[in-house]
């Protein structure tokens, strides 16, 4: 009977251990989420754009950006936003080649980036919604 009893108290510790773990689990993923989700953040620096985002930094030399485009697909490059209807930056590096994005405001981005980088190709301004 007290073996019985014992089996049964470690049994319902394991399962409340469990419990415990996947809860745990469960708020740090969401909270790493949340973080990704309300942190992005697009700073021009003197040589590169920084494109942040939680715990990801992608730090893109102006020099390496090749054009700007308006776009609806869901799922481009380093996926910054899940917006269907933002911007994507390509620019020369051999592991990603462009990334997805929705500034604020995208005529204030578009300014502030072809004056740091004149070269840039950019899309007639109608496209541009």
């Amino acid at each position: 009977m007290v073996w019985l009893m014992a089996a049964m108290a470690l049994w319902l510790f394991a399962t409340s251990l469990m419990v415990m773990i996947m809860s745990v689990c469960f708020i740090l993923s969401a909270s790493v989420v949340w973080w990704y989700a309300t942190s992005i953040q697009f700073v021009f620096d003197e040589e590169y754009l920084l494109v942040k985002s939680g715990p990801f930094k992608s730090k893109i030399p102006y020099q390496g950006i090749t054009k700007i485009a308006p776009t609806t697909a869901e799922f481009t490059g380093y996926q910054i936003s899940t917006a269907d209807k933002g911007l994507e930056l390509f620019y020369q590096t051999p592991a990603q080649g462009s990334v997805k994005m929705l500034p604020q405001d995208k005529w204030a981005f578009l300014s502030e980036l072809t004056k740091r980088c004149p070269h840039v190709q950019i899309p007639q301004a109608q496209h541009f919604k």
